[in-house]
């Protein structure tokens, strides 16, 4: 190993952000320990690092004792997501869709157990349901939360259900566990997330995953209506269309990656 290879591999900034990757990259919250054996940083110093970072806010411990992304790291990409250059490709994306469709459409991303919504077109219905942008949602009972938890393993979807405070918004709110997961499982049967008034009455909603270029959900893109206009059947019909744009937005992720 040269000179240079050795002070990139020892200097701490390059530490902290493999750190930081590793944790992002992880299918579990990894130990300090794992990211001690798979980063080959000593076990002091691996210690050292995640405490600093999970003073500052940018990693933080889960119920079971590993580490995932903190809200630093959150709000950062929620900030590179929301610059006004990277979004006009997504809302043309958007755009073409709600015309189509002919209701409000949206993409919404996972932020601290909650779906926090991103970017939205919505139409010129004189009745509209109010969900801006930088709105916070429940994942139990909206199309877009559920079909992300259905992303999830069945191991780390369990924890999660089992310390989610579940509340019931409407009498279609699902609170039952065994009966949320058998609707979770059916979404991710089907790839296709459902909301039949189940976070507000008067409301259906559908969403399919917006894929990175390796296969993992990174948001949900989401349709939703008054039923007074349309059902959840007539939603769902669109199923084609919301696809093509996921997959529009997939390609100009793709494209933003290799910039």
């Amino acid at each position: 190993m040269n000179d240079q290879a050795k002070r990139n591999k020892g200097s701490s900034i390059t530490r902290v952000l493999e750190i930081i990757e590793a944790i992002g990259e992880a299918s579990h919250p990894p130990s300090p320990l794992d990211l001690s054996i798979s980063l080959d940083i000593p076990k002091p110093s691996i210690h050292r690092l995640i405490q600093l970072l999970e003073k500052e806010g940018y990693v933080k411990v889960d119920l079971h004792g590993g580490l995932v992304i903190g809200h630093r790291v959150n709000r950062l990409l929620y900030n590179v997501w929301d610059n006004e250059k990277a979004r006009i490709e997504r809302i043309s994306i958007l755009e073409k869709l709600s015309s189509k469709i002919g209701e409000t459409c949206g993409i919404a991303i996972l932020q601290d157990n909650q779906m926090l919504y991103v970017d939205r077109v919505q139409t010129n219905w004189p009745l509209q349901v109010y969900l801006p942008v930088g709105s916070k949602v429940p994942l139990w009972c909206t199309s877009s939360g559920k079909l992300f938890l259905s992303y999830l393993s069945n191991e780390k979807r369990a924890n999660i259900l089992k310390n989610l405070s579940i509340t019931q918004f409407t009498k279609n709110t699902i609170t039952d566990i065994s009966a949320l997961e058998e609707n979770i499982q059916n979404i991710r049967t089907k790839n296709i997330g459902s909301d039949n008034e189940e976070f507000i009455a008067g409301m259906v909603a559908c969403s399919v995953p917006v894929l990175h270029p390796d296969g993992e959900i990174i948001a949900s893109l989401y349709t939703h209506a008054p039923t007074i206009r349309k059902s959840l059947d007539d939603l769902m019909s669109y199923e084609k269309n919301l696809r093509q744009a996921a997959k529009d937005l997939t390609t100009y992720i793709a494209n933003s990656l290799e910039e």
